[in-house]
């Protein structure tokens, strides 16, 4: 009798540890969503700025501040990493349209605040991928914690769900860049 209690209490035990662990990582999870969430606001927040910024000098580049507005736009309606990763992959490219074209006006150039604008980009930029991979880190362990033998029976029974993972949606963005550091013009 004694024995069968403790077999029990012993499947108790091991069944709370479980489920406080799979919410642990879950809230884990939540809150490096929210992390992403945070740079992505920020970034959000400094491309009018830019545009702003650059538009006086740049009239006939208006097609190029179009597209980052709308791509800015579109990156605020995601919902999920999956359509964040791509909506954002298109402002990323928009915004290096931007900075490709912002380097042929001189009077750009030298501009104080393009260039503190685009630092603070470059900066958030650093942020997001930082908060991206850590997400993806905390993540992949929810996700081989509710995927692995036993806890597997306490996730799929108590309804958790796998953790989307941050990828890369816009094949262009896995080449990694030319550089060219000669001097030729």
């Amino acid at each position: 009798m004694w024995i069968m209690l403790g077999v029990v209490a012993l499947v108790v035990l091991w069944a709370i540890v479980t489920y406080n662990g799979l919410v642990g990582l879950k809230n884990q999870t939540l809150n490096g969503w929210r992390q992403i969430d945070v740079q992505l606001k920020r970034r959000h927040d400094l491309i009018p700025n830019l545009v702003n910024t650059v538009k006086g000098a740049m009239e006939f580049e208006r097609d190029t501040l179009s597209q980052v507005i709308d791509a800015r736009a579109k990156a605020l309606s995601a919902t999920g990493p999956a359509d964040a990763a791509r909506k954002e992959g298109e402002l990323s490219q928009a915004l290096g349209r931007l900075f490709a074209l912002a380097e042929n006006y001189p009077a750009l150039r030298s501009n104080e605040n393009v260039k503190m604008l685009q630092e603070e980009l470059a900066s958030t930029e650093n942020k997001i991928g930082f908060a991206r991979q850590f997400y993806n880190d905390i993540a992949t362990k929810y996700n081989i914690a509710q995927q692995t033998f036993p806890s597997n029976l306490i996730a799929g029974s108590l309804g958790f769900k796998t953790a989307e993972l941050f990828e890369v949606a816009i094949e262009s963005e896995r080449q990694a860049p030319t550089v060219d550091l000669s001097m030729r013009k």
